[in-house]
């Protein structure tokens, strides 16, 4: 909690700092800006106007009560991102589900992250340094990642060269991003590791994730419980579908010795079948053009 409310303290300071006339940030060579750019900043709900390009016009209503519903309980996980305009005067950039949903709850002020103008590289370069910290939760983390992937407008790929990481490392960060957020916010408050929320994202449904979360946290499992207690609530599929399945038969043993490597190599999901006499195939399911190209280049090396 302490960590908690030391980065609500820096983001209400910023915001004191952004309000002073004598120090009006309009650059990033301007005072002060340095300690503005990547950083959290607490600002006023009424300063910040909707971006007037905003592609998206239609937002579901339900959907819009229920994101209401858990800010008012969990608050706002991930900060909005909007640009300053003028004196205390900011549009928003990315977020507007967020933004929408806190002014339906009534709060008067919003975490945010400022771009000063457009300067994309000095932003870049805030987000690239924000990464390397040491003090950073995984969720953080992979928020830094995803917002890089959004506002950088990079690939994976690419974002993997720019700070240094392996593809498959950025992977495994922005798929916690998946997880309910109350289970996001427990990893945030050091109640289970990021080995924890690798395991819980092996599991679909959001309520089934928060109810092996609760048994985590109160019977202090450790992350190879965990995936135990996984592999044995998915046990139970793996049956049905093997039954369905007429003639069905064990996977040889070179096969389930290889088909982590082989996932973990290609970062993707891999679906083999196999019978007794060394015969079978490999399906490797893509969402994207670009990860067609991904996948084209690791197999083929073109």
């Amino acid at each position: 909690m302490a960590k908690a409310t030391k980065k609500q303290a820096l983001g209400r300071g910023l915001s004191a700092l952004l309000k002073d006339p004598e120090n009006d940030i309009q650059s990033v060579s301007d005072k002060n800006a340095d300690k503005v750019i990547g950083n959290v900043v607490e600002l006023d709900i009424e300063s910040i106007e909707m971006n007037p390009f905003q592609p998206r016009s239609n937002f579901n209503d339900e959907a819009l009560e229920e994101l209401a519903s858990s800010i008012r309980e969990l608050g706002i996980i991930q900060p909005i991102t909007v640009r300053k305009l003028d004196f205390n005067k900011f549009q928003l950039v990315s977020g507007e589900r967020r933004y929408r949903a806190s002014k339906l709850v009534g709060l008067e002020t919003i975490p945010a992250y400022i771009r000063i103008a457009n300067d994309q590289e000095s932003l870049e370069m805030a987000l690239v340094e924000n990464i390397q910290r040491q003090d950073l939760d995984p969720i953080e983390i992979a928020l830094s990642y995803q917002r890089l992937i959004d506002e950088i407008q990079i690939t994976q790929e690419k974002l993997s060269d720019r700070v240094g990481k392996k593809r498959s490392t950025i992977t495994n960060y922005l798929r916690l991003l998946k997880l309910d957020p109350i289970i996001q916010t427990g990893m945030r408050d050091g109640f289970i590791s990021m080995g924890h929320g690798r395991a819980l994202i092996n599991i679909d449904k959001k309520k089934d994730q928060i109810s092996i979360y609760e048994k985590i946290v109160s019977d202090g499992l450790s992350v190879r419980d965990t995936e135990q207690l996984v592999k044995a609530y998915k046990e139970p599929e793996s049956q049905t579908a093997a039954t369905k399945k007429k003639g069905s038969k064990d996977v040889p043993g070179f096969v389930s010795k290889g088909i982590e490597a082989l996932k973990e190599h290609l970062s993707a999901k891999v679906d083999i079948s196999a019978s007794s006499n060394g015969k079978g195939k490999i399906v490797i399911p893509f969402h994207s053009e670009e990860e067609f190209k991904r996948i084209k280049k690791l197999l083929t090396g073109e």
